[in-house]
């Protein structure tokens, strides 16, 4: 058993369609960004794009509570979860509508001259039966749902992180073995499909630094179709520290090439807990805290960006009181905002 099985949220798209492109228009675009502001009512703008190129969506939830705080005059609270709704997060792209979705989300990106950052977590089979079970019905369905990704991006620019868990799953046995060709042959695939597009960026999920060693995993990632994606993602949804990240991204790359990797942040401010059940540490832990922001500018040249793939806030499960996985939880987003430094 590995803390590494976290529910992944596969979030609901928000407001897309016009909607969210004027929202996306109305959050400025060019190379600017701005601090916080005092005004809590203050619009959610874009992150200065040197640094980080990522898209801010506006429409957040996060974002949407930063509206209501400040409406019922909570102001502090207001300013805590402008932390969280200032930064770029993970669009994950939903099971009913990937085209409209990746198009809204894209187009929306391109307006603010940003790049889009989208996680797929659709794979059959998907999180073995736990929080967020489900997944495409089989490996034609999957497929179909890729091609409407990859249709809705078309040549606009976007960075994806692709099924979290689906490769650690079969290598610890989680997944049964009797999918693991299929789940591979889909993986290549989504690779292929995703990698023709003319501005897209791709990081297959490669665990992180507390379910195991890069020895184990490493040659999956490369049946899965490393070697042709851009890179990987370690510590998706999970707590473990920045430099502990990096350890374990840089041994890994030693033995799939040295390929480039990406890090979540999102939650990993205090790095992991230790307390209560070790089967459930990575579900709702007590006392975490936000990590580095989203950037380019990282501690290694290995590492292309510190992400926030997990969008903070959002429930990892029905576990420590928590809502259904992926679904927003202002009291936890309060706790992970208020335990970081500004």
């Amino acid at each position: 058993m590995y803390d590494s099985r976290g529910a992944r949220s596969a979030a609901r798209a928000g407001a897309l369609g016009a909607a969210l492109l004027l929202a996306g228009c109305s959050s400025g675009g060019g190379g600017g960004g701005d601090e916080p502001a005092a005004n809590p009512q203050a619009a959610i703008t874009q992150q200065p794009k040197e640094a980080d190129p990522f898209w801010v969506n506006p429409d957040s939830n996060a974002a949407r509570q930063v509206k209501a705080y400040a409406k019922a005059g909570k102001n502090g609270d207001a300013e805590q979860i402008r932390k969280i709704a200032a930064q770029p997060t993970g669009e994950w792209i939903g099971p009913e509508n990937p085209e409209q979705e990746a198009r809204g989300f894209t187009e929306a990106a391109q307006k603010s001259d940003r790049t889009a950052l989208l996680v797929l977590y659709n794979i059959p089979h998907r999180d073995c039966g736990q929080y967020s079970q489900g997944g495409a019905a089989d490996g034609d369905a999957y497929r179909a749902w890729i091609d409407g990704v990859a249709n809705g991006i078309q040549d606009r620019p976007a960075t994806i992180v692709l099924e979290p868990d689906a490769v650690l799953h079969l290598v610890d046995g989680c997944t049964p073995s009797r999918f693991a060709e299929e789940r591979y042959d889909l993986l290549r695939g989504a690779i292929t499909k995703l990698k023709s597009l003319k501005n897209t960026r791709v990081y297959l999920d490669a665990g992180n630094a507390g379910w195991g060693h890069p020895d184990q995993i490493y040659q999956p990632l490369q049946e899965a179709g490393v070697t042709q994606a851009d890179g990987f993602a370690v510590n998706v949804s999970n707590f473990y520290s920045t430099q502990d990240s990096i350890t374990y991204g840089k041994q890994l790359s030693e033995k799939v090439g040295n390929k480039h990797f990406v890090i979540d942040t999102s939650r990993n401010g205090n790095g992991p807990y230790a307390g209560g059940n070790p089967e459930e540490r990575w579900c709702n832990p007590p006392g975490r805290a936000l990590g580095e922001t989203p950037t380019t500018k990282t501690a290694d040249p290995l590492v292309d960006a510190y992400l926030w793939v997990k969008r903070p806030g959002e429930s990892d499960g029905t576990c420590k009181g928590g809502p259904q996985a992926g679904d927003w939880w202002p009291t936890y987003a309060l706790k992970l905002a208020g335990a970081s430094t500004p």
